[in-house]
């Protein structure tokens, strides 16, 4: 039997995202967006308002960088969705991570986490809430690249965010082949 709980979009776990932006005096921006999701083979979509310092960052710059939060950086990632650039402008700073420019969009990559995505703004794509951005580079450090050449999730310690608890949580246990593990159910 199942029981009812408070009304929250539990699409759940969500990846924790770090949207990475520059600012107009060229300092870094990063926000925390557990809201986000890929929109198409190549391109994702930023589910974030328009009040956000990084949205107009995006609208001025058009483009921006992801990086997936990973559990070494937890406490900096959460404290990115903590605080405003609006209202803290070293925000960056105080975690003490580094960032580089992008080699692709012009958009600080953070040098700290273990994927990342250089992204550029797709405009003309009217939504009430959020940014599209076209991936132009992904990228991941090479020690979590596995003897097959794929990303190893589990090494990397990535963490989504839990909203019905509130919480954050490891992901990467391999359990299935996604595309094979249903087959036995085709005729």
């Amino acid at each position: 039997m199942k029981k009812d709980l408070r009304l929250v979009a539990a699409v759940t776990p969500m990846p924790v995202i770090l949207i990475a932006t520059y600012n107009d005096d060229g300092t870094v921006d990063v926000m925390n967006a557990a809201w986000a999701t890929a929109f198409d083979f190549k391109q994702v979509q930023l589910n974030i308002s328009e009040e956000h310092k990084t949205t107009e960052n995006i609208r001025r710059t058009k483009c921006f960088s992801i990086a997936l939060a990973d559990l070494a950086h937890m406490a900096e990632a959460d404290y990115f969705g903590i605080d405003s650039a609006k209202r803290v402008k070293d925000k960056f700073e105080r975690t003490g991570l580094k960032a580089v420019k992008g080699s692709v969009v012009n958009a600080p990559i953070l040098e700290d986490f273990p994927l990342i995505m250089e992204c550029e703004l797709i405009e003309g794509i009217p939504l009430e809430y959020g940014v599209i951005g076209e991936v132009k580079r992904l990228a991941v450090e090479e020690k979590f690249i596995d003897d097959n050449g794929k990303v190893d999730l589990a090494k990397m310690k990535i963490i989504a965010f839990d909203q019905i608890n509130n919480s954050y949580n490891l992901v990467g246990e391999k359990v299935g082949q996604a595309f094979s593990v249903g087959k036995k159910y085709k005729k």
